[in-house]
């Protein structure tokens, strides 16, 4: 049985239609004759969405009891019985309420594609894992409910459903997505222009991600090596040349006009550049970057190789080259790096650009790539060379009349592969042609001369060279090689450990720094940013003294207005490849801060504008509730032409009795709250009595307590804190359980002690809270849809700052039955001393 087939509606934000596409399509395979069901939509209320379902058959959902609250979950069980041929599951990031067979209805979507069913869903691209936090930056909204963007990649059609922020934001008003009360409020928040275009360009910026790399997959697949031009991309050879900036100009014109990627590379030579990166070439990565370029680098021995495999790769239809100032000389002996580049493109177009400017010179020849071996070897090998070879003649030439031409050259080439092997190429090849001017002279005859009369012994002696020469070759490209794999295990040893550093420490900017300056031996390294007034400041240091401006040190540029600054320098061409990929890593760390610090401003900038909506609505509403009963029974009772009877003006001070203390609350709640979040909360913490505190707690109620009941232990130990404050906590759980508790079930309390600790618990039989939300019930303002006008949602935050600043801890868990218990835990006051335990505040 074939697997089935997925096709996604990938949309921006809501509203843009997903849901009703997904109903389109099936409805038009269903005309043509498709089985086609519904395994899940959700319409949210939208009368359009709704007609749009028509007569597609309905899969009926299964029900799901969870924590006194019904759920309407996809019946997987069912769909998989009914085997239609396309089914449509809506939401594919949702989460299923427990008691299923998967906890993600992705999840469900694979099941029913491993059974052969083609599946049609939804997602949005805020509820993608990897775009997750970058949403929440954006939006200031934390997505909980995601989906791995391999279940959405490895889908076999995604299409993006687009809609201009304006048309959005026109069908929002116009009442076609949210009730007419959330329209202002999602307006000014999530749905704002600037929010809308942001995710609306990720979205097209993910899809254009998937569709290149169908685009590559499918020409992988079908062996077309060359470049199809559906992305105009220009690739210009950034070099560090007088005519660089000229030459960086041109490609971006040329990429403008072609709405085309410009990306900039430069080609290192295999050792890298021994004597440092240039200014000039400094200045043209900043200028690319400055027209909108990218820059790479690569490490090449040839550099028209590296130009035309950098370009392959990146998919390149233009290719940018600077004109050579090569002497015809040099061209003639090393050849052409601009007719081999040309050469090797294949169909990109190469242009080649003439400058003769006032600072034209000659580029510099590109450095000769040295032996891998370090120097004590090859002084070594030279040692080997210049001894070995006078001994071996020396004991030769006793032997001479006993051994013939065949040993000779065998022990010589022998003492030319010993030689290779501890020093190099060089001192090997000096040793085969001078071992064969050796025996020409002492081993073949005439003796004393360089002619040789047998023909088989001038056969011999050719051999003989080319062997030596060949082995001394081989040997030193094997020394080579290995010197290359030791050097890039350590590399990648020396990068994972950056890697495990970024992603452990808590400041992975100074963690980088370190390691950096420890890698490559240097005395300090200081990282600049450059300000909005174009100065630089040092934004990080490690090391002792470090450097205080950019000029005290060799300068390495990082990109985003970023300067590295190591002391006192003098890398190698091998060290400065790795510094770049440490570079790399640097840029990761930087990006992450400053993800981080957005993120916190936008929580900060959620967060004030949550407590300023909220303090307006408790203003505008709850505030103005107990006023306006106050104001109708003091007027009721001043009026002179209607007769009150004694009950009724008793009902109406008690009216205005209980409002005021009601406006007493929540003036008080709003006033602990500021405090709290100013953290000015004063105290005074002593040894109290759980037992009185919690009486007096349940007299300052003003409503009804009959229900509560109170069980405290007759040894309780007296703890350590504010009597006042201790109060206001006990009287808010208490008023807070009474609320959601059923009339008819007790609300207990209870005291004991346990672990050195005072342990409250104010238990009811409520509906209780799923897990999920149970941290955010001690949030300001916030009732998790509870519809009580008695409070603005304060009472529970008030309790948990001052539990904190009174050195306690306020929890949930599950009431034993069902329904809701929180717990305070408070210290104790040592019984030996009457003093608190260490740590606790006084």
């Amino acid at each position: 049985m074939s697997r089935g087939h997925l096709r996604i509606y990938l949309g921006a934000a809501p509203g843009v239609g997903k849901t009703f596409a997904m109903l389109s399509e099936g409805r038009r395979r269903a005309a043509r004759g498709t089985d086609v069901v519904i395994g899940v939509v959700e319409t949210h209320g939208r009368a359009n969405t709704e007609e749009q379902i028509g007569d597609l058959e309905t899969v009926p959902r299964r029900s799901v009891d969870y924590r006194g609250t019904t759920f309407e979950e996809m019946d997987l069980d069912a769909v998989l019985a009914r085997r239609p041929a396309v089914a449509l599951v809506d939401e594919l990031a949702h989460t299923n309420a427990p008691g299923g067979l998967h906890e993600k209805r992705w999840e469900d979507v694979h099941a029913l594609l491993d059974a052969g069913i083609d599946v049609i869903s939804t997602v949005n691209i805020q509820h993608l894992e990897s775009l997750n936090d970058v949403v929440e930056t954006i939006t200031g909204i934390h997505q909980r409910e995601t989906v791995p963007d391999r279940v959405v990649r490895e889908a076999d059609q995604v299409e993006l459903v687009d809609m201009t922020p304006e048309a959005l934001r026109r069908r929002m008003a116009h009442g076609n997505i949210y009730d007419a009360g959330k329209v202002d409020t999602a307006l000014t928040n999530y749905f704002r222009p600037g929010n809308l275009s942001a995710l609306r360009e990720l979205a097209l910026l993910w899809v254009a991600d998937k569709v290149d790399d169908a685009l590559q997959g499918y020409m992988d697949d079908h062996g077309i090596t060359g470049t199809w031009e559906t992305r105009e991309r220009v690739v210009v050879a950034v070099t560090g040349a007088p005519s660089g900036e000229h030459l960086i100009r041109r490609a971006a014109r040329m990429a403008q006009r072609t709405h085309a990627d410009l990306i900039g590379v430069h080609v290192k030579a295999g050792e890298g550049l021994a004597s440092g990166v240039s200014q000039a070439l400094l200045d043209g990565q900043q200028l690319l970057c400055d027209l909108g370029g990218t820059y790479h680098e690569v490490v090449a021995d040839d550099v028209a190789d590296g130009l035309a495999a950098f370009a392959r790769s990146v998919k390149a239809t233009q290719l940018v080259l600077g004109s050579t100032r090569r002497r015809r000389t040099t061209e003639l002996v090393r050849g052409s790096v601009i007719n081999k580049a040309i050469r090797l493109s294949g169909d990109i177009d190469v242009h080649v650009i003439s400058y003769e400017g006032d600072e034209a010179r000659r580029l510099p020849q590109a450095p000769r790539r040295r032996s891998p071996l370090n120097r004590r070897r090859q002084v070594v090998g030279w040692g080997v060379a210049l001894i070995g070879l006078p001994l071996l003649t020396a004991g030769l030439a006793v032997v001479r009349d006993t051994v013939g031409l065949p040993t000779v050259l065998l022990l010589y080439l022998l003492l030319v592969t010993i030689v290779a092997a501890i020093g190099g190429l060089r001192p090997a090849l000096a040793v085969a042609l001078l071992a064969s001017a050796t025996t020409n002279w002492f081993f073949t005859q005439p003796y004393g001369t360089f002619v040789i009369d047998d023909a088989d012994q001038i056969v011999a002696i050719v051999v003989f060279i080319a062997s030596g020469a060949l082995v001394s070759v081989l040997v030193g490209q094997s020394a080579r090689h290995s010197a290359e794999a030791q050097r890039a295990r350590a590399e990648a040893e020396v990068l994972a450990v950056a890697a495990a550093r970024l992603s452990a420490d808590q400041d992975p900017l100074a963690a980088m720094l370190a390691h950096l300056r420890i890698t490559f031996g240097q005395d300090a390294i200081a990282l600049f940013a450059r300000t909005s007034e174009g100065e630089w400041e040092r934004a990080a240091v490690d090391g002792a003294d470090p450097p205080d401006t950019v000029d005290a040190g060799e300068r390495i540029e990082i990109g985003q207005g970023m300067t590295l600054v190591i002391v006192p320098g003098r890398l190698s061409g091998e060290d400065r490849r790795l510094l770049d990929a440490f570079t790399n890593r640097l840029a990761d760390a930087l990006e992450r801060r400053d993800l981080e610090r957005l993120a916190r401003e936008a929580s900060v900038r959620g967060r004030a504008d949550e407590l300023r909506t909220a303090i307006l609505r408790a203003v505008s509403h709850d505030l103005r509730s107990p006023l306006a009963s106050i104001k109708a029974s003091a007027t009721s009772l001043l009026q002179d032409d209607v007769e009150w009877t004694g009950a009724e003006r008793k009902e109406f001070a008690r009216t205005i009795d209980e409002e005021a203390d009601r406006l007493d609350r929540l003036v008080a709640n709003l006033l602990d709250m500021s405090r709290i979040e100013a953290g000015v909360v004063q105290f005074t913490s002593r040894p109290v009595g759980l037992e009185e505190v919690i009486a007096a707690a349940l007299d300052s109620l003003s409503g009804p307590t009959a229900n509560v009941v109170v069980e405290i232990g007759a040894d309780l130990p007296t703890a350590f804190a504010d009597a006042g404050l201790l109060e206001r906590v006990v009287a808010n759980l208490v008023a807070n359980a009474v609320e959601h508790a059923p009339p008819t079930s007790p609300v207990r309390v209870q005291a004991a002690a346990h672990g050195g600790r005072a342990i409250v618990r104010i238990a009811d039989q409520g509906p209780g809270i799923d897990a999920d939300h149970r941290e955010r019930m001690f949030d300001p303002f916030q009732r998790l849809g509870d519809s009580s006008p008695t409070g603005v949602g304060l009472g529970l935050a008030v309790a948990r700052g001052f539990t904190q600043a009174m050195g306690g801890e306020l929890t949930v868990e599950d009431t034993p039955g069902g329904g809701l218990t929180v717990v305070l835990t408070l210290p104790l006051v040592e019984p030996a001393e009457g003093r608190p335990p260490a740590g606790v505040p006084r």
